[in-house]
């Protein structure tokens, strides 16, 4: 593999620090945090300052991996050198590659966003293991680049991750209703829990903890994460707003809640009884590659490896 810059180290940069180095890759990384750099060199990896870390990166035609919050990212890409193998894992795709093109457009850049993580932040919640089974974004623009391409799939395989391809518009659509809006819904879940008293909050069993399980993030993050992403997670906001209105109508005309319960529940067991796979190959030199990798991950997709530049798939 090659080598990795992790900057950022927190709990997905962490994660990401410490699955590249089990994978045997050589890696180091860079954090603005004092305590988490410290907490890092104690566990035995190499991070070192942002300079310095680039600096290496840049001798060692490393892929560096951006894994600091949205309102950091513009810093980081001002201190890329010329040329740089570049991926990230933000939670949002379209702003990070608009401020790649403005700021840093002489990296090669190719998104990332794996789709794990906890409510716990830092160095210390990070795990190796954090993204074995999980699904990892890599974004597929036209313009890709095929080598720092295969590079950011070569990382979320080592990972243990599978890999689906898109486009950052599908992303950021596709994560305000299934990440971002239930931030935001756990945020206004607890809310109405805990206006309920001390009675309610001491009532308070599974379906609320649930719930509400995401609102113990940091709220610096959660508003970064979701703020990020106004457009696409105002459509997801209109959505659920018209659902609950609907919903609210029908409770208050009829008493009866059975169209929304049972799309719910509808819902929930397409989650958890997804259809079965096939394997495919496809070759990521063919001139449609990229549109043909899209397609496979607007179908539910994945890519789970790679020999070289042909990519073994399963879609439904």
């Amino acid at each position: 593999m090659r080598s990795v810059c992790v900057v950022g180290l927190g709990l997905i940069g962490g994660s990401v620090l410490r699955a590249a180095v089990a994978a045997g890759c050589v890696a180091w990384g860079a954090t603005a945090s004092a305590a988490d750099a410290e907490a890092a060199r104690q566990d035995g990896y190499d991070v070192v300052d942002l300079a310095e870390a680039l600096d290496r990166a840049h001798a060692q035609d490393a892929l560096v991996v951006v894994a600091v919050p949205m309102p950091a990212v513009e810093e980081v890409l001002r201190a890329l050198p010329q040329g740089v193998r570049l991926t990230d894992v933000v939670s949002v795709k379209g702003p990070v590659a608009d401020l790649v093109e403005r700021v840093a457009p002489h990296a090669r850049y190719v998104g990332g966003h794996p789709m794990a993580g906890a409510a716990a932040s830092g160095w210390a919640a990070g795990r190796g293991n954090l993204f074995e089974d999980a699904a990892w974004v890599v974004t597929t623009e036209d313009e890709a680049d095929l080598d720092v391409l295969t590079d950011v799939i070569d990382l979320a395989l080592a990972a243990k991750a599978h890999v689906v391809p898109t486009s950052a518009a599908e992303h950021d659509a596709a994560v305000a209703r299934i990440s971002h809006l239930p931030h935001l819904l756990a945020a206004v879940l607890a809310s109405v829990g805990a206006d309920g008293g001390p009675l309610a909050l001491s009532l308070a069993a599974g379906s609320f903890g649930d719930g509400t399980r995401v609102a113990g993030s940091r709220p610096e993050l959660v508003r970064a994460m979701c703020e990020g992403n106004r457009s696409a997670l105002l459509d997801a906001v209109d959505d659920a707003l018209g659902r609950l209105g609907a919903a609210r109508g029908s409770l208050a005309s009829t008493g009866g809640l059975a169209k929304t319960i049972e799309a719910g529940h509808t819902a929930r067991l397409a989650l958890q009884n997804p259809p079965p796979l096939t394997d495919l190959t496809i070759d990521l030199t063919a001139p449609d590659a990229r549109a043909t990798l899209r397609r496979l991950g607007s179908r539910g997709g994945r890519i789970v490896g790679l020999n070289g530049t042909t990519a073994r798939a399963r879609t439904p």
